[in-house]
């Protein structure tokens, strides 16, 4: 009896052992994505306050990708932390530009006000139906790959032809899309044991994070004729 005890009770031990490390994971998570978007907004009051109106699109792309790669490299160090700061401040640089170009328009501040409030709730919102629910999310991969590329060539399709329909179609895919990865991580942190690293765990959230708080400003300004 004393033999089928013990083996009983180690799946328990090491149940206990994986939910203990996936909170740890979630906290360490939570608390870094909160700190990267104070950061971002304050690097993005910086880019408004200076009066940058716009960016050259191969600075950005430049930016945003070698600092994401820097992301990568240097994850399981604590170089990555630097790179994790490094790559939402320059993100909410980049938002300078668009946030001026809405304050200039009579209720600019609004939209943008609506378009932060909308973001967070529905944060919240995804986030509390992940880790409620305990659902695993993970079937929504396939999804995400399949989207990338559908929203890539309508991006590029959007830049050569101006049509205001296809601009309000991409947003609301990036909604779509944006709203996919939410589920999609954190589910991988509840159901993955190999899901540890907080800093890429951070990283992917804030980019979804920006990309529904930018989809969502757009649609916004598209449906008041902004």
């Amino acid at each position: 009896m004393a033999y089928n005890d013990s083996r009983t009770a180690r799946p328990q031990s090491g149940s206990v052992a994986n939910s203990v490390s996936t909170n740890k994971v979630l906290r360490s998570t939570y608390a870094l994505l909160a700190m990267t978007l104070l950061f971002s907004a304050v690097t993005a009051g910086a880019a408004v306050a200076l009066g940058i109106q716009q960016l050259n699109i191969f600075v950005f792309l430049i930016g945003a990708y070698g600092l994401m790669f820097l992301v990568h490299k240097t994850a399981n160090s604590a170089a990555g932390l630097l790179a994790t700061f490094a790559f939402t401040g320059f993100m909410g640089f980049t938002l300078g530009p668009i946030l001026s170009a809405y304050l200039a328009l009579p209720n600019g501040g609004v939209l943008i006000m609506n378009a932060l409030a909308m973001t967070g709730l529905t944060f919240v919102g995804l986030s509390a139906v992940a880790l409620t629910t305990k659902k695993d999310f993970s079937f929504l991969g396939n999804f995400l790959m399949a989207g990338a590329i559908v929203l890539i060539l309508a991006m590029v399709a959007g830049f050569f032809f101006n049509i205001p329909a296809l601009s309000l179609m991409v947003s609301a895919g990036f909604v779509l899309f944006a709203s996919a990865a939410i589920l999609y991580q954190t589910s991988e942190i509840i159901h993955r044991e190999g899901e540890t690293n907080y800093i890429i765990a951070t990283v992917t959230l804030y980019v979804s994070i920006y990309n529904l708080f930018v989809s969502l400003l757009s649609i916004l300004g598209i449906m008041s004729n902004d």
